[in-house]
């Protein structure tokens, strides 16, 4: 029997194969996608040969996890020579059915959004992190390739700039913050990912990041912690944070803001100067553009809407350190 390649659809972050074998060529196909972290609709619309005949249809559904990391000596510097044989991954604790593809990836589209603290917790060197920001937005957003919004919060978010490719706009947006009030870390980062970084659809593959800028203290937010991380993990959002605690001293909300981000497979900083504030955004920069990315099919998969663990390692070479995002929601759609 011969096979028949029908149809393959694919969708920037998760991706669907629909393999269809038939005894005679299928004259329609219809594949379908929806908006979830990983994608798995089965419906198809089964055409008939010119004879009307039957048409028998063997179906199989492929998932494909696709996972953007860090490398990095125990210093901090990037390791950007690597290849794929240098990685072992478990998906759930099992290695994947198969790796589909690797590749170094310096060239991602970027969405990004910066979510600053405007409440009256922030610190004296506000003005400076407002410089940075917009130096960080002139030196990363690549006309008609990368965009990126502002986000200010105190105890309500609020959008001073969307999406767009201008860093003369975003740095509008970055001056236009005024301090005052109390402070809503997890409702800002929510409404970011939730409205911003959820809901736009793309016709190609991106990077999606938020850079937060905070004391990390939350003392008005109606959404929690697991909120967030659950909707930053459905969107496929990367959180890098840089503390504007300057007490010299671990806060919880440090330790809050370090949790953020590393359950996402970003970074957190703790800047203890205003120079250090400069190289936090050259370093997040630097890292956008230093990155692997990779994708996989993962075994035993069931989309029960379950929480999926995610590992990768170096074993050939354990002083390289690997950053990823912890895991994924098998999603039921």
């Amino acid at each position: 029997m011969p096979e028949t390649l029908v149809g393959r659809t694919f969708r920037v972050r998760w991706k669907q194969v629909l393999l269809l074998l038939a005894a005679i060529p299928v004259s329609t196909l219809c594949a379908q996608t929806t908006g979830s972290a990983l994608r798995t609709n089965n419906s198809v619309l089964e055409g008939a040969s010119p004879e009307n005949e039957p048409v028998t249809t063997i179906r199989a559904t492929v998932q494909e996890v696709n996972l953007v990391f860090t490398a990095t000596d125990r210093r901090g510097r990037f390791k950007k020579n690597l290849v794929a044989s240098d990685f072992a991954i478990l998906d759930d604790g099992k290695p994947p059915a198969a790796v589909r593809s690797f590749r170094s990836e310096t060239d991602l589209p970027i969405r990004a959004g910066l979510v600053l603290d405007v409440s009256g917790s922030i610190t004296s060197r506000f003005s400076f992190e407002q410089e940075a920001a917009i130096k960080f937005f002139n030196d990363v957003v690549r006309p008609k390739t990368d965009e990126a919004f502002v986000v200010a919060f105190d105890s309500v978010p609020t959008l001073t700039q969307d999406f767009t490719d201008k860093p003369e706009l975003l740095a509008k947006g970055v001056t236009a913050l005024k301090p005052g009030g109390g402070s809503a870390v997890f409702d800002a980062i929510y409404f970011a990912v939730n409205k911003k970084l959820g809901k736009r659809d793309e016709d190609k593959s991106v990077r999606r990041l938020i850079i937060l800028i905070s004391d990390g203290e939350d003392n008005q937010s109606s959404v929690t912690r697991e909120q967030v991380l659950e909707m930053a993990r459905r969107a496929e959002v990367t959180i890098y944070a840089i503390s504007s605690n300057t007490s010299n001293t671990t806060t919880r909300g440090d330790k809050l803001m370090a949790k953020l981000a590393e359950e996402t497979g970003g970074r957190a900083f703790f800047p203890l100067n205003i120079g250090d504030v400069a190289h936090a955004f050259d370093t997040i920069q630097e890292e956008l553009r230093s990155q692997y990315a990779l994708s996989y099919r993962p075994a035993d998969f069931t989309p029960d809407g379950r929480y999926r663990r995610i590992q990768i390692s170096t074993p050939r070479d354990k002083a390289v350190l690997v950053r990823a995002r912890k895991g994924y929601l098998a999603s039921t759609n």
